[in-house]
């Protein structure tokens, strides 16, 4: 079958992890958009399913298990055959040994062989056998492909690919391979394409954003490039993630001085034990970790911190605990991604026997929570009564009457849409909103003025 034949089949994409995955789904999508197919919301209804896997956490490979698996019970669709791929971190790190427990998987395509996926489909059309390709190296960078975006206001804008730090618990650089700086002008260039699209908001994604350009030029250049991004016209820059041994102090000025540069910064600590974090093999002590935290709010107040903390790192001792539960009470996190310890194959920290009762370890994790919920609360207390622009991205999941959108740090804002206009009229818009009540993980309120 060649790929002119995929013209008229269905699809569905389902995407695990992280937002360099939701960006290789875009890609995928956009080269199965390319070939004629067409974008259906249940599994029920296409002739090709695709997961886009996540491989840092074991619950992500129990999850795609359980839905490869689910899809075996689906009706045929109307074509008569459906094609099950898996593509992302789990496929890069597996290859054919997918196969194995998931033999109703078609095709297999790791993280630097999205170019083939439209030809890998087509053959197991084609030939009804399975088709796995998982190259260690990219020849074709997924930027170069078309995409399908989610959203007509947001973008996921690629810096770098990869990742060199080697955390004793990640598995991250062995499927993602070594850092890969994008050209710089490269991405200018599309971000100033975006905006005058009518983007108006943009992620830029690395896995270690801050280290940017070393690469290419020596030293990282992360600074310069938010400034010239910041200078295409595009209203409000995001960024993720960021290795707090990277973040300089150029960059904390560009921060604060770039004003499409969205006040929030999400700079994971994973734990607030210096002794801990050298079994990490993080590069940075607790002490070094609050004294950039310092610096950073010194030159931007109102900043909105968030991070990742993992509970139960093998070794990990009520002392250390206590230490990551005291970091976190100092910095006051307007929100923290918490995790368990989930041990990886294949990685240095798996190699490291711990004794320590999972109930204790589930102590610990809920005691975290505790306060990671309160730091949070009374952060958004801060914009109580206050007036918070918020760009508009749909509807609450519990009413379709209320609005839901972010603003500028990152806050879920809820309010009721506004006479005389409709939902349709207000995604992708920026709207004002008077804040009357602040919760936990949101804020809500009433719309004032006219949205922009």
């Amino acid at each position: 079958m060649s790929l002119s034949q995929l013209n008229g089949k269905t699809y569905l994409i389902k995407t695990f992890g992280c937002q360099m995955n939701m960006h290789d789904s875009e890609r995928v999508s956009g080269l199965l958009d390319s070939c004629g197919c067409l974008e259906v919301a249940t599994p029920a209804e296409a002739d090709i399913v695709v997961f886009m896997t996540c491989c840092v956490r074991e619950a992500a490979d129990t999850r795609l298990y359980g839905q490869c698996l689910s899809c075996k019970s689906l009706p045929a669709p109307p074509s008569g055959k459906r094609v099950i791929a898996v593509g992302g971190c789990i496929a890069q790190r597996d290859g054919e040994g997918l196969l194995t427990n998931l033999d109703n998987v078609d095709v297999v395509f790791g993280t630097h062989s999205i170019a083939h996926v439209g030809d890998l489909i087509a053959q197991a059309f084609d030939d009804g056998n399975h088709h796995v390709r998982c190259e260690e190296h990219e020849e074709n960078p997924a930027t170069t492909m078309p995409w399908h975006r989610a959203t007509s206001y947001h973008a996921w804008v690629p810096i770098m690919t990869g990742c060199n730090n080697f955390c004793s618990y990640c598995i991250v650089p062995y499927v993602r391979g070594r850092e890969k700086s994008r050209p710089f002008d490269e991405i200018v260039d599309e971000v100033t394409a975006l905006s005058r699209m009518g983007v108006r908001e943009v992620t830029l994604l690395g896995q270690n954003v801050n280290s940017y350009g070393r690469d290419l030029f020596g030293s990282p250049r992360f600074a310069e490039l938010l400034r010239r991004v910041g200078d295409t016209g595009i209203e409000r820059i995001f960024f993720t993630s960021s290795h707090p041994k990277d973040l300089l102090p150029e960059t904390i000025d560009a921060m604060a001085e770039v004003p499409a540069v969205m006040p929030q910064l999400h700079l994971a600590v994973q734990s607030g034990s210096s002794r801990i974090l050298k079994l990490m093999n993080r590069r940075y002590t607790r002490e070094s970790y609050l004294d950039l935290i310092e610096r950073v709010r010194d030159r931007i107040p109102d900043i909105a911190l968030s991070t990742d903390i993992i509970v139960g790192f093998p070794g990990e001792t009520e002392e250390d605990f206590e230490q990551t539960l005291s970091l976190a009470e100092t910095v006051r996190y307007a929100q923290a991604y918490t995790f368990i310890y989930s041990k990886r194959p294949g990685t240095p920290a798996a190699e490291i026997d711990d004794p320590t009762p999972r109930e204790v370890i589930l102590d610990r994790f809920n005691r975290l929570v505790h306060v990671v919920e309160t730091t949070a609360n009374e952060f958004n207390q801060h914009d109580l009564h206050r007036v918070v622009p918020a760009l508009i991205e749909g509807t609450s999941k519990k009413n379709a009457s209320i609005l839901m959108g972010k603003s500028a740090k990152n806050q879920t804002v809820h309010a009721p849409i506004p006479a005389g206009y409709s939902i349709d009229q207000l995604v992708g818009k920026i709207v004002d909103v008077d804040v009357d009540a602040a919760r936990t993980w949101y804020l809500s309120g009433t719309v004032t003025g006219d949205p922009r």
